[in-house]
Parts: structure tokens; sequence; C-alpha cells
């Protein structure tokens, strides 16, 4: 999917770097990794995870990864020029043991969030949006389920479709 957009179309946010130490003989020897997550701001997002013995090249490796497994994820937008982009419904999803919740906000709110969290949500492109996140706060643990959750929403019309009935009658 990443051939389909630029470098410069890519939003690029390092969530974490780590640091590991292996005890050896002469001494430590570090080496490192990243978490990344890119996004085109139009409902595309993804993320990546790199080790290598230098910051620069974890780096590197794991934005390789995060531009190889961007998804779609569904918005919502509003507004004359659609300028304000949340979600379609609230949703909770659980990765593990760390439970994410995801609702949709009125404009002007702003994205309330942790950072894992707020970095997805802004490479995805959404702007308004509360969270809560519950159990673990790894970071890694929390951009899946907040990718997971994005990803499992569907529209209503997907909805309709899914059920075989039109999607005015949908909530009737």
């Amino acid at each position: 999917m990443s051939s389909n957009f630029t470098d410069r179309e890519i939003v690029e946010k390092t969530v974490r770097l780590g640091r590991t130490a292996k005890v050896v003989k002469g001494g430590r020897r570090f080496s490192f990794n990243a978490l990344v997550v890119v996004g085109d701001k139009n409902g595309n997002v993804g993320y990546g995870f790199g080790k290598a013995k230098e910051v620069p090249m974890a780096i590197t490796k794991a934005t390789r990864h995060a531009k190889r497994n961007l998804v779609e994820v569904k918005i919502k937008r509003t507004g004359e020029k659609g300028e304000n982009v949340t979600i379609p419904f609230p949703i909770t999803y659980k990765y593990k043991s760390s439970v994410v919740l995801l609702k949709p906000a009125a404009p002007g709110t702003g994205i309330i969030a942790c950072s894992p969290v707020r970095a997805v949500l802004e490479a995805a492109g959404i702007n308004n949006v509360l969270t809560k996140s519950i159990g673990s706060n790894s970071p890694i643990n929390l951009v899946k389920a907040t990718i997971y959750a994005l990803q499992k929403m569907k529209t209503k019309e997907e909805v309709a479709t899914i059920r075989g009935i039109e999607p005015k009658n949908l909530f009737k």
C-alpha cells in the first residue's frame, strides 16, 4: 500500500525509543529499539518496530516497516469544508492487557489522549476525539490497540451491505 504515497505526504512520529544492554566481559553493549507511527493524515496509518545498534538505524528500520504496514481507517468529516475529523461512533478495543476507549468529540475539542494513542490519531488525520486507556500503558500495546480499534470500525453503509438492507432502513 505504501507505493501509493510519496515520502512528503507521509507524517512520521517516533513514539518510543528504548535501550537494551547486553553485559559482556569487556562491559556493556547497547542496542536500541524504536516504535514509529506513520500516516497520511487522510485515513491511512501504520506502525513499525525496529531494532539496531544505533538510534538512527533503529528509527529508519521502524519507519520502513511502518510504511509497509499502512492500513485504512474510517473517519467522519463534518463541517462546511470537512475540517472537523472524528470517528463515526464510540469503540472499545482490548489488545493483550491494554484497553483503549475511543469516543467521537465535538468540533474544537482536540485530541484528548496519552502520547502513543495521540500519535496514531494525529497520523490518521483525526483531530477531535476523546480517549481513555485502561490497564497496561505499554506504548506498543496502546498503539496496536488503537490501530486495531480504528480498523474494526465500519460505516453505516458497510453495515447495511453486510445485513443486506438499505442504509436508510438500518435504524428502523
